[in-house]
């Protein structure tokens, strides 16, 4: 969507001067000086903005559709858990003894799996 919003933004303004240009009595330049400038800036937002960002959504919905039973997930808002019951669209995720709750899958930050050990609390070792 992103994508989609920035290069036709970048469609308009590269147009506007060619819309002005014609009325005045026609550009300098031409449209090849045009093309010269505009290709490396929609190059740049390309490789910058627009890709990494489908890389990072990829690895995302990847990683939300591996979730299975026994992960531990953290959610958008927080909260850690082990999740009990996995639907399509939705997790159980048990957050203390008794106490489930139910997360849309989109909503997971992060998965640890059960085999990936929790970080240390305490990271600097008292000597």
């Amino acid at each position: 969507m992103n994508s989609r919003l920035v290069l036709a933004g970048l469609t308009a303004a590269s147009l506007a001067p060619l819309a002005s240009a014609q009325e005045a009595g026609g550009a300098t330049g031409g449209i090849i000086g045009q093309l010269i400038f505009f290709v490396p800036l929609i190059l740049i937002f390309y490789f910058l903005l627009i890709r990494p960002a489908n890389q990072r959504q990829k690895k995302h919905r990847q990683m939300i559709e591996a979730v299975v039973r026994g992960d531990t997930v953290i959610t958008s808002g927080g909260l850690i858990g082990k999740v009990v019951k996995v639907t399509e669209q939705e997790l159980s995720v048990e957050l203390a003894d008794g106490v489930r709750v139910r997360v849309v899958r989109s909503m997971i930050a992060d998965v640890r799996s059960k085999n990936d050990p929790a970080p240390a609390a305490n990271d600097t070792k008292a000597s």
